[in-house]
């Protein structure tokens, strides 16, 4: 009849939809980033853990390098990779049985060793700048007749050098203060609690030989921080999309046919 009229309205559209929520090529991408972030992350944090250990300082010692309660990361190295300046972890049963100790190499096996020079740490004749002191404290420590470093051997100080039960307190000793390489099982790089950073590097010993190189913390903290970073990024994709693209849809006008 001509009065009547139907209706119909306009088919729907198969398929996902072309928003950004329903972009498959975004969708893949997005999971891409998370298995990249995971992988990364991952892999830094193992690398992390093959090569480094955490150590609290229990004493003041080496303050102000290092305080009394602080935690940080020791890269594993042998005996044979310490350098003059390093602060190192070791174990030394005639100085505390079976406890790690931490402190600093100043002198190495064919070394002479002796304090002091206008307030200032010798060795091999040469005065030793070390920034890394208290500035109110210099060089405080007993002077101790000179000491010629076994082969093999190495000579520590605390940098709190007046309060400090380093090399000078075990003079007596038959190895005259000094502590084997072997003892040694890591390398300090770092003072993560509190967050100090990386450890100054100890450049008044340049002039006596090399110095040892970094270990890779910076680029673990980079690979876990851009691992993170990809993985929150890509599982953020989905909803941010959706937020992106969920406006109100209008309906279709119908149509009429006569």
């Amino acid at each position: 009849m001509g009065g009547e009229s139907t209706t119909r309205t306009a088919p729907r559209s198969g398929g996902a939809s072309g928003g950004p929520a329903g972009s498959r090529t975004g969708q893949r991408l997005s999971g891409l980033a998370v298995a990249l972030g995971l992988v990364v992350f991952l892999g830094g944090f193992a690398w992390g853990a093959v090569l480094y250990l955490p150590y609290t300082v229990p004493t003041s010692s080496m303050a102000p390098t290092i305080g009394a309660g602080d935690r940080v990361l020791a890269q594993r190295v042998d005996g044979d990779e310490v350098r003059r300046g390093d602060v190192v972890v070791f174990t030394d049963k005639t100085w505390v049985s079976n406890a790690p100790v931490v402190k600093r190499v100043v002198a190495v096996g064919g070394d002479t060793v002796a304090c002091c020079t206008d307030g200032k740490l010798t060795v091999n004749g040469k005065q030793i700048d070390e920034p890394y002191l208290a500035e109110d404290g210099l060089a405080e420590i007993q002077n101790f007749p000179t000491v010629t470093v076994p082969k093999g051997r190495l000579f520590l100080l605390g940098d709190e050098r007046s309060g400090s039960l380093d090399s000078t307190a075990h003079l007596t000793d038959a190895a005259k203060g000094t502590v084997a390489r072997s003892a040694v099982s890591a390398r300090v790089d770092a003072v993560v609690w509190p967050m100090d950073g990386m450890l100054q590097r100890p450049t008044g010993f340049e002039g006596l030989g090399p110095l040892s190189s970094p270990g890779p913390l910076r680029t673990i903290v980079v690979l876990i921080v851009a691992g993170a970073v990809l993985v929150l990024g890509g599982g953020a994709y989905g909803p941010v999309a959706k937020r992106l693209g969920g406006g109100p849809r209008t309906r279709p006008e119908p149509t009429g046919a006569r």
